[in-house]
């Protein structure tokens, strides 16, 4: 049996908030208290931690970790059969992002266990470095440090032909900070003060990804992660159903409106817009990749054509290793395979949740549910992309497609709810 993290209890504005005792900035004054909190280090922080488990039998997700395992292994064999053919034709090896992506997800394993050891309350201590830091790396991106590929402008560049895609920092950094301000602010998190001050927190992340590496579908990513964790701890429910009500309609009209009114703007973002409501009449251009995927997704039938024996993936898909590596995978495993996908994500949402529901305070309970947030949300995306639900976005999937930057943080994410799985106190203890 397992405990359930305890309620957010009422917390005065001069007091601790919750699951943050341990969170005293190195050499710097934590939040505001009743009496001077001492000046901590590093490591009186991981000593109290570890006094408070000492004795105590830890728990550890080895569901969590079983499922990750799968998702890695089936990714990168679904990923060498998409790419090989690209990647013979212009690199002359076939192996060329096979060999990449396993090199960095080994380095990824490695970088989750070593994460999963830190004791979670130590990013609290240092989480709004960490959001700074992130803003920082983005602006890099407008600087001679920045490195365009494919007309995108969205990453850095160093030595070794390597790059850094500030977005994905953008993303835990965004997790771990407004986690730590909505337990910081304690009942003032239920006041609209305390929901507009957290929602400006998260606008300026998604702002700084819009505008400084202009990634629009990363951008909507981390101001969503942000409303989620504000609902989360918010105990009213129908504020924010209206909220959503209103944004829907709005969007719709919206859309209506630009359909009609700008057919025939220079704006790429309105293109696809357009191109999504009259996906037939721009098949040779702004709805192409999408009808090629449909073609794949039709031709696959339930049991698909065979591992490897995809025809879209022969340079019709560009870069189908992509955001659009689902396709791929419903063209030759078909219908079947693309169920093996849902489950392994529901899987791995449902031990994500569970973490949630069992941390030991609420910083853990909100680290973990951000991070079930964002894989929910990319998986979601991406599925409705692919399928023609949504305009084309540059959203990928979740330890299936091609990204060192993006499986490399998703590990790290992976790492801390390992780490707080670890903290999980059994019944009776």
């Amino acid at each position: 049996m397992l405990h359930a993290p305890k309620p957010l209890p009422e917390y005065s504005s001069r007091r601790q908030a919750p699951g943050t005792e341990s969170m005293q900035r190195s050499g710097r004054q934590a939040p505001r208290t009743t009496r001077a909190p001492k000046r901590t280090g590093l490591s009186a922080v991981i000593a109290r931690s570890r006094s408070r488990t000492a004795g105590k039998e830890q728990y550890f997700d080895f569901d969590l970790l079983l499922v990750i395992v799968f998702l890695m292994c089936f990714g990168l064999v679904m990923l060498y059969s998409t790419s090989a053919y690209e990647a013979q034709a212009d690199f002359g090896n076939d192996m060329y992002y096979f060999s990449k992506q396993a090199l960095i997800a080994a380095a990824g394993v490695a970088v989750m266990f070593i994460v999963s050891k830190i004791d979670y309350h130590f990013y609290g201590a240092f989480a709004l470095e960490i959001y700074v830091f992130s803003l920082i790396l983005m602006a890099l991106v407008q600087t001679p440090l920045g490195v365009t590929i494919n007309g995108a402008r969205r990453w850095i560049g160093f030595p070794g032909n390597m790059t850094l895609q500030p977005a994905e920092v953008t993303k835990i950094a965004v997790i771990l900070f407004i986690s730590y301000e909505l337990c910081r602010l304690g009942r003032k998190a239920y006041t609209m003060e305390g929901i507009i001050r957290v929602f400006v927190l998260g606008a300026v992340a998604s702002g700084g990804v819009l505008f400084l590496t202009d990634n629009l579908s990363t951008a909507i990513i981390v101001m969503a992660i942000t409303c989620i964790l504000i609902f989360v701890i918010h105990p009213k429910t129908k504020p924010f159903l209206a909220i959503i009500g209103v944004g829907v309609a709005a969007a719709v009209v919206g859309i209506a409106i630009l359909s009609a009114t700008v057919p025939d703007s220079d704006n790429f973002r309105l293109q696809r817009i357009i191109s999504w409501l009259n996906p037939e009449a721009t098949m040779d251009t702004g709805s192409y990749q999408v009808m090629q995927g449909l073609y794949a997704i039709g031709s696959g039938g339930f049991f698909g054509k065979g591992l490897g024996n995809s025809t879209q993936k022969l340079g019709v898909i560009p870069e189908a290793q992509n955001d659009m590596i689902l396709v791929v995978i419903c063209e030759e495993l078909g219908v079947f395979g693309a169920i093996i996908i849902l489950v392994l994500f529901g899987l791995l949402l449902y031990r994500l949740m569970f973490i949630a529901k069992n941390a030991p305070d609420l910083y853990g309970s909100l680290i973990a549910t951000g991070i079930f947030a964002h894989i929910a949300l990319q998986v979601i995306l991406n599925i409705a992309v692919v399928t023609g639900l949504l305009p084309t976005t540059g959203i990928t999937l979740p330890f299936i497609s091609y990204g060192g930057t993006a499986i490399l943080f998703l590990m790290a994410e992976m790492g801390i709810a390992l780490g707080i799985s670890r903290k999980i106190r059994l019944e009776g203890e």
